[in-house]
């Protein structure tokens, strides 16, 4: 296992990490673009400015992991290893991921383009939604009980296909939860 390491600039589809297990490591400016990272071990990891664009992440542990301004297109995080999954995203880019079916709650998206994602059966409980972009991301069968979306835009949320006791949301967002309805709202 490395730990307390720090990785700067390196692309990762080029230069092939050798170990797959990392505790307490930053890596800044790292490419993962299309990098198979089945069965890795993240442990308390920081991930800045890096690239895991179609990056294969099958059984990979994601623990206490933080990913700042970080582009994560087409990512399938409900491959990944759910056992003690925990993250929080900041800046970050996730288009077209998939969250499908994950029991994720508490979890943190701040400042985010989140379009195109699937949230489907997932639990989100107590999680937050900060100033994110949420066009055409699903929601069905999920629970969203007591999650934050009142900074959140762009979202189309059907209250009957969710669980959403006590969820939180802006006047500005009531559309996204009407929108199933075709009424007008001024």
């Amino acid at each position: 296992m490395i730990e307390n390491n720090t990785y700067e600039k390196l692309n990762f589809s080029i230069n092939k990490l050798t170990d797959n297990e990392f505790e307490n490591c930053t890596f800044t400016d790292c490419s993962f673009s299309k990098v198979d990272l089945s069965n890795f071990i993240f442990l308390d990891c920081l991930f800045n400015r890096c690239d895991f664009s179609l990056a294969t992440i099958y059984k990979t542990v994601f623990k206490d992991i933080s990913f700042v301004d970080s582009k994560m297109l087409g990512i399938d995080f409900s491959s990944c290893n759910q056992l003690l999954m925990s993250f929080k995203f900041t800046g970050c880019n996730l288009n077209m991921s998939s969250l499908f079916g994950l029991k994720i709650n508490s979890t943190e998206f701040t400042d985010c383009d989140i379009k195109e994602a699937d949230f489907i059966e997932a639990d989100l409980t107590n999680s937050l939604f900060n100033n994110c972009n949420l066009t055409n991301s699903m929601f069905e069968k999920s629970n969203l009980e007591k999650v934050d979306f009142r900074t959140s835009y762009n979202y189309s949320i059907n209250p009957e296909l969710n669980r959403m006791t006590k969820a939180m949301f802006s006047l500005q967002g009531l559309p996204g939860l009407l929108r199933n309805y075709d009424i007008i709202i001024e």
